[in-house]
């Protein structure tokens, strides 16, 4: 709690951020706490990472959106592999900000990528330069709807999907290559296996057939609850251009 309290005091945040700290705070927390269930998980996703910027022509600017605890993101081989690199997100925690000052290449870029009730983003300033040649949507998808459909007053319809699709759409638009991470369903599961519960994190929005898939242990018995777990389902494409192009494209970095 202590040390909860202490980021929640010292993290620099712009005021119209503020309600993504909490967050980002608990989910720090809970990295912790679940370190061994989550490394599977991480190890994948920087993989991926790595697979995914493999035999580019340019390597001028990389940009990670929802750079987080940048824990799914291997810093050192992209700060080693392009001339700068632009880490994303609404809040930047202190040991993000630390493993940042390592590089002298790499940038702290704060903003709010879900766009609020609008659905709308702002990936063409962020991501749309002639100098970037690699794009990382870091396991944020599925979190863009969540605090947007959390606010009082009435929510518009198929707001969440508006939130996913709008993402999904300004990537797909993009010149540079990108890797586009994200966990796409939360399963409950008790001791014995039986599922209690699914959850759709895209909002019925299909982001079509993935070149890589794992499962995270996203909360282990006795985090959530006692005799009960939640376990996601993650994909990786590493050269998305939208689900309609998925079928005959090979790895970055294979040949075909």
């Amino acid at each position: 709690m202590l040390i909860e309290l202490l980021h929640l005091m010292t993290t620099p945040v712009p005021l119209a951020h503020r309600r993504h700290l909490r967050e980002s705070v608990l989910l720090l927390s809970r990295s912790r706490r679940c370190r061994a269930a989550w490394a599977s998980h991480l190890e994948q996703a920087r993989a991926a990472v790595i697979a995914s910027c493999a035999g580019l022509r340019h390597r001028r600017v990389a940009v990670v959106l929802g750079s987080g605890l940048l824990q799914d993101v291997p810093l050192a081989h992209l700060a080693q592999t392009f001339e700068a690199v632009h880490l994303v997100d609404a809040v930047h925690l202190w040991p993000a900000r630390r493993q940042a000052r390592a590089f002298p290449n790499v940038r702290l870029i704060t903003a709010d990528l879900t766009g609020g009730r609008n659905g709308g983003g702002p990936l063409p300033a962020l991501c749309g330069g002639d100098r970037v040649d690699f794009v990382v949507s870091a396991n944020v998808l599925s979190q863009l709807p969540i605090l947007p459909l959390d606010r009082a007053g009435p929510v518009p319809a198929e707001l969440g999907a508006r939130i996913v699709r709008a993402h999904l759409d300004g990537l797909a638009r993009l010149a540079a290559r990108v890797c586009l991470l994200t966990d796409v369903e939360q399963v409950e599961e008790d001791r014995v296996g039986r599922i209690i519960d699914r959850l759709d994190l895209l909002h019925g929005v299909d982001p079509g057939t993935p070149d890589r898939r794992w499962t995270w242990e996203l909360a282990p018995y006795g985090e959530a609850a006692r005799h009960l777990r939640q376990r996601h389902r993650v994909v990786a494409f590493l050269d998305w251009r939208g689900p309609q192009t998925r079928e005959s494209r090979p790895e970055p970095g294979r040949l075909s």
